[in-house]
């Protein structure tokens, strides 16, 4: 499968056409950015460390019966998958409190909640990708409430599947981000990637921040900590 024009650059990913209209190939590139885009760095080999974690977790999803949007890794850098029209929500899942829900609500990060919290933001980087419910989301045309119900059911399902997964490796995950699609035939399907940058993931024993925070905050090592998660996930 070769890489044909280009379709769309984002901050992390390429997405290139193929000879089968059904088909992309994704490219991750080792760039980095934090805070809308205000924050920019590469980091040596995140994209290849990207695609290789992103790949592994899709596979355990998959063998959990969430369907996704991903067939194959193809090489160090590029991804075979589905075509898929993307909605315009990103969904985040908190299990803990951190991040922008600590510092927009005053809670210390680290609380653990009661409740399961996930919330849905509104993808437009000109507006900051804001905060919205689901009559904002059905208003806006980004989805019908069906549509939005069977997005938070795989969302709780994949929550699930991941925290049992990190906890093997010894990892807390913290929070996290993701996107839908939906295929030619109108299948709601999990798209994007799950790796250290749309995941905050926490070493059980020391709560050693394992994620994109190592970039956001100048903690350094960043490349170590993507590469932990790796070998973690290898083994």
């Amino acid at each position: 499968m070769e890489k044909q024009q280009m379709l769309y650059e984002g901050k992390a990913k390429q997405v290139f056409k193929t000879e089968n209209p059904d088909l992309i190939i994704i490219r991750y590139k080792d760039d980095a950015t934090a805070y809308n885009n205000v924050k920019k760095a590469s980091i040596d080999n995140k994209g290849l460390l990207n695609n290789e974690i992103s790949a592994i977790i899709f596979g355990k999803l998959h063998e959990a019966g969430i369907k996704t949007h991903f067939i194959e890794r193809l090489n160090e850098r590029d991804q075979l998958c589905r075509v898929v029209k993307i909605f315009p929500l990103e969904f985040i899942v908190r299990n803990i409190i951190a991040g922008s829900m600590a510092k927009r609500l005053d809670i210390p990060e680290g609380t653990k909640p009661n409740n399961l919290i996930i919330d849905i933001c509104y993808k437009k980087d000109e507006l900051g990708d804001p905060l919205i419910n689901n009559d904002h989301a059905v208003a806006l045309g980004t989805a019908t409430y069906e549509e939005l119900e069977t997005m938070y059911s795989i969302t709780r399902k994949i929550n699930e599947v991941l925290i049992e997964l990190f906890k093997e490796l010894g990892i807390t995950l913290v929070d996290f981000k993701i996107e839908f699609g939906k295929t030619l035939d109108g299948e709601i399907v999990l798209a994007d990637e799950i790796s250290p940058d749309t995941c905050r993931l926490w070493d059980i024993e020391t709560n050693e921040k394992l994620d994109k925070d190592r970039f956001r905050r100048d903690l350094g090592k960043v490349k170590e900590a993507y590469e932990e998660i790796l070998k973690r996930l290898k083994k």
